[in-house]
């Protein structure tokens, strides 16, 4: 298992069982002591069962940001229930190191597969990880960005990539 994977693992357990909020290693590994937005991923059962992150660092490190994401994702992702000890066995986790996102001047820069996406509207914006299930083409990509973010078809919007580093 990945370092990073063992960290939102870690991290998911302690707070579930105990409300503890685990401290990042010291030191930390080669890599977890950066800056970058990171995504935890949770599923049950082959189905997500919360995934919360943030596209730029709200952390000091890479280490902390993982952290902080896997509790939210277990505890704080509105489309699920918050994870119960009973489930902790059942759960397999990715954690998704992101990219510096990049301003897109044409859809033809994009790949579902290699690129996430967010679109930005006003104030409203919304992110969709790569290389998802389902998500082949990148109107489906765009598509799905702007209905996260309550953005109508027909409303403007900047567009920018990232790529992600997936750890399982």
């Amino acid at each position: 298992m990945h370092p990073l994977v063992e960290l939102a693992k870690n991290s998911v357990e302690a707070y579930v069982r105990e409300g503890r909020i685990i401290k990042s290693p010291d030191p930390l590994p080669p890599g977890m002591d950066e800056k970058a937005g990171v995504f935890v991923c949770l599923k049950k059962h082959g189905q997500l069962r919360g995934c919360i992150g943030t596209f730029m660092p709200s952390c000091e490190s890479i280490g902390a940001e993982t952290i902080r994401n896997a509790i939210s994702a277990a505890t704080q992702d509105h489309r699920f229930s918050p994870v119960t000890e009973d489930e902790l066995g059942e759960l397999v986790y990715s954690v998704d190191v992101l990219s510096c996102p990049e301003k897109v001047k044409d859809i033809s820069e994009l790949n579902p597969k290699k690129y996430g996406v967010i679109v930005v509207s006003g104030q409203r914006r919304g992110l969709l990880l790569p290389d998802l299930e389902g998500v082949d083409t990148v109107e489906e990509q765009l598509r799905i960005t702007r209905m996260k973010a309550g953005i109508l078809p027909q409303e403007g919007i900047e567009i920018y990539r990232f790529e992600v580093k997936r750890y399982t």
